[in-house]
């Protein structure tokens, strides 16, 4: 695939991620949405359906990892970065969903909801892929 080709389609994608955080109010159950653009310091969680959230947030995680592994596919080009990509993507998910249920489930008071809002922040965003391609160029350079 010749360079400009590549650009475009990574250019296409990462308008794809725009385009999900754009229209998150219409393609996602998150009552959250709504909850941490308040007062949310000081107010109990709202009421919702906790298992549509979850769905809709590992949903969610999992269209934004999968294009964001099509950008660093696009990237580097190297199976190598993808195969880590997807373990150490599936390693967050499982770690921050297992805490994101945790925090969820456990909130009583209003000391967690910092925490909650930062655990949802990186399963409803693409953060990883701001990481991830200064590592892999990293490394790819720092080894020839």
């Amino acid at each position: 695939m010749s360079k400009s080709i590549r650009i475009l389609v990574v250019v296409i994608l990462t308008s794809l991620l725009v385009l999900v955080r754009a229209f998150e109010d219409t393609l996602f159950y998150d009552p959250l949405l709504n909850f941490f653009k308040s007062d949310y310091k000081t107010a109990p969680l709202p009421e919702m359906d906790v298992y549509l959230l979850h769905v809709n947030t590992a949903f969610r995680f999992v269209l934004n990892s999968v294009i964001s592994l099509g950008i660093l596919s696009l990237l580097f080009g190297n199976k190598e970065v993808i195969k880590i990509s997807l373990f150490l993507y599936a390693i967050l998910f499982v770690v921050l969903m297992i805490v994101f249920s945790l925090l969820i489930y456990t909130s009583e008071g209003t000391s967690s909801h910092f925490v909650l809002f930062y655990v949802r922040r990186f399963l409803i965003q693409p953060l990883f892929l701001l990481i991830l391609p200064p590592a892999f160029y990293f490394h790819k350079y720092k080894s020839n």
